[in-house]
């Protein structure tokens, strides 16, 4: 697409040394430190207040850190001002120039740096062909609707070839339906034009769609950096597990460490085996066993090593049943059942037998104690 001359392959695109920001007592960010590598889609996700904008705004060049670096295809850019940093912003409110026709709006860029105007033809129709507006672009703003509008600003993001594309919650303004398809609209744009994506957002299901990895945020701190699959199945820490989707979370205590393997017992008693954690668990320790809703499995019938739980109520959701159940020393649990055949039909009060497959259960922290990035 005519880009400059890329950097190594091997030079990150964006990297964070020990970046902290501070205004006044509070601290925004604390100690983030991570590459994001050429290429790459890369969320941060997090509740509001959790740092992810903050950080965002640190590598935009909005913020200056109050201690660490930030560093652009390993330039340090930590006092560079905004406009003279090769990234670029795209935010919830795209900002677009109601007197421009999309292709000037995604022309004012190139023209900005004095190209020639057939190089800027060339541009402008590259990009609104990669974001299939090239039927559209002699449409105003208010002609287009708000995913072609987005659109529109993502193709003017790009056009001058940044490091990196910085994306804030530019979805929140979209209907559900809309979003969803814009979701794979913008993983497919990425992959064709090749450029850093570094994406904030606080809905897990954007940030699982979309990403390459994903870095969990709370309280201005790294949870976990990780592919979305490791993420969700491997949690590092209480909040992860909880906040990236749903999550039974069932105190346990460490009976036996053998090795690689662990024992620990739940719900008044009931042992479950399952693989050492990548931190510390020694025998008689605290912690929780995190086992997601999908993976837990319900019978009628009694099974070998099963726990006995009671039935506390039963939801109708489309593609799942939700069943909520309680161990008797009043354990509570959630299995998400499919609705094939082999589903048991289950009523509030009713005694069944709930267990998993062997590597569904994970052990993890209690809260406060969290696993780390």
């Amino acid at each position: 697409m005519g880009a400059p001359p890329p950097a190594p392959a091997a030079t990150p695109a964006v990297t964070l040394e020990h970046v902290a920001k501070r205004f006044g007592d509070v601290t925004a960010v604390h100690d983030a430190h991570f590459t994001i590598a050429r290429g790459e889609f890369f969320s941060l996700l997090g509740p509001s207040g959790c740092g992810k904008t903050t950080t965002l705004r640190l590598i935009a060049g909005f913020e200056t850190p109050s201690a660490g670096r930030v560093l652009l295809e390993d330039q340090d850019v930590s006092t560079v001002p905004p406009y003279r940093r090769r990234v670029n912003t795209v935010f919830q409110h795209y900002a677009l120039f109601p007197h421009l026709s999309g292709y000037d709006n995604v022309a004012f860029g190139p023209r900005s740096l004095g190209l020639r105007e057939g190089e800027i033809r060339r541009r402008v129709g590259e990009l609104l062909g990669v974001v299939r507006l090239a039927d559209l672009g002699s449409r105003r703003p208010a002609q287009l609707s708000g995913g072609q509008q987005q659109r529109v600003a993502l193709a003017r993001a790009l056009v001058n070839f940044p490091v990196a594309l910085l994306l804030d919650e530019p979805l929140g303004a979209l209907d559900l339906k809309l979003r969803q398809a814009m979701q794979l609209e913008l993983k497919r744009i990425q992959r064709e034009v090749g450029i850093t994506f570094l994406y904030v957002t606080h809905d897990q299901e954007e940030a699982l769609t979309m990403s390459d990895r994903i870095a969990v945020m709370a309280e201005g701190r790294i949870e976990q950096i990780d592919t979305p699959q490791a993420i969700y199945h491997s949690p590092a820490s209480v909040f992860v597990a909880d906040f990236l989707g749903r999550a039974n979370l069932l105190p346990a205590r460490v009976a036996a460490v053998n090795g690689t393997q662990l024992s620990v017992t739940i719900a008044g008693g009931h042992v479950v085996q399952l693989r050492a954690p990548a931190w510390t668990a020694a025998a008689g320790a605290a912690a929780l066993v995190m086992v997601r809703p999908e993976r837990v499995r319900v019978a009628v019938a009694q099974l070998p090593g099963a726990l006995p739980a009671t039935v506390v109520d039963v939801v109708f959701q489309g593609p799942v049943v939700q069943c909520a159940l309680r161990a008797a020393d009043g354990t509570a649990l959630v299995a998400h059942l499919g609705l094939g055949a082999a589903t048991p039909i289950l009523v509030p009060g009713q005694q069944v037998f709930v267990d998993w497959d062997p590597d569904a259960p994970r052990l993890l922290p209690p809260a406060g104690n969290g696993g780390g990035a």
